[in-house]
């Protein structure tokens, strides 16, 4: 039950603090370029083990990997202000040649889970990289909890008892699948009906903004976002080490829409052990293809074809 984390910036190192609240595993390593930042966020995360679940955390080089069952990827530079996506991917590109690699030959059979940005041409990049291990990106996990807490705002309940799937670009082409979206069981307009709750287009449009648009509203007020994310990939990795067999919206390779993308995905000891596909509507439909098409330009590229 052993995680490696490569890269102990803010997302890394907080997932990896998650993990430790969750019991998510029983050792943490951390690896970094800048060793005394990993070490430090290590001994940082160690200190809460023993008020939490005693999860052993340490930090070291690639070898540190060795018996890794899951390595999460968070390596990479963050977007500045004004800098585009094909720039943040190139830079981020480079970076995981150099990663990746290394990677796989101290961590052989673990299952690779990107983070980094853009998440979805990483992780076509890794399996690229990395092909003879399993690989899925952190996908549009953390939108589609952010669409069921923005739903669950405005039904009044529990955000558990809200599902909803954020389909397709980790990004600004995501499609939200409101035809499969619902409320203790009943689809969102009709919960909102036995409410006697209002239920517009308006209402639908903001909550859609606001799913799309959370990321740069919390960069907006503090930087960064670490949070949601970090609680994310805590949950993935449970689900890997566990072999839960959980529907996550995970990004994969896709070969209908020709590239990685997310769509529901039943995530085992494995990695991915099957797709999903919701029902959807013909403009849920359209949608998706089109956010497949913003995606296999990212990929395109990066050289990478199939």
């Amino acid at each position: 039950m052993k995680v490696g984390v490569v890269g102990a910036g803010l997302v890394g190192a907080t997932a990896a603090y998650a993990m430790t609240l969750r019991d998510s595993c029983s050792e943490i390593v951390l690896v970094d370029q800048d060793e005394s930042r990993a070490r430090a966020e290590a001994q940082d995360i160690a200190h809460a083990a023993p008020i939490s679940h005693g999860v052993r955390v340490s930090s070291g080089d690639y070898a540190a990997l060795k018996g890794s069952r899951l390595v999460l990827i968070a390596a990479g530079a963050n977007q500045k202000p004004g800098e585009g996506r094909t720039e943040l991917l190139e830079k981020n590109a480079e970076i995981f040649r150099q990663v990746i690699p290394q990677v796989a030959q101290h961590a052989p059979g673990a299952v690779l889970l990107i983070a980094t940005n853009p998440v979805d041409a990483l992780t076509d990049l890794a399996v690229h990289l990395a092909p003879e291990h399993a690989v899925m990106g952190s996908g549009t996990v953390l939108d589609s909890a952010r669409l069921r807490w923005l739903i669950a705002q405005h039904a009044g309940v529990d955000a558990t008892n809200v599902h909803g799937y954020v389909l397709g670009e980790h990004g600004d082409s995501e499609v939200i699948a409101w035809s499969s979206a619902t409320v203790a069981g009943l689809p969102v307009a009709e919960f909102m009906a036995a409410r006697g709750l209002p239920w517009t287009p308006e209402i639908r449009a903001g909550i859609e903004a606001g799913t799309r648009d959370a990321a740069a509203s919390i960069i907006g007020g503090k930087r960064a976002t670490y949070y949601g994310i970090g609680a994310a990939l805590a949950r993935i990795a449970e689900r890997v080490l566990g072999d839960r067999r959980a529907v996550l919206t995970v990004s994969a390779p896709t070969p209908e829409y020709g590239v990685s993308l997310s769509i529901p995905r039943i995530v085992a000891a494995g990695g991915i052990e099957a797709s999903v596909m919701p029902k959807l509507t013909e403009d849920e439909k359209a949608a998706l293809e089109r956010s497949a098409a913003v995606l296999r330009a990212a990929k395109a590229k990066l050289g990478l074809t199939g």
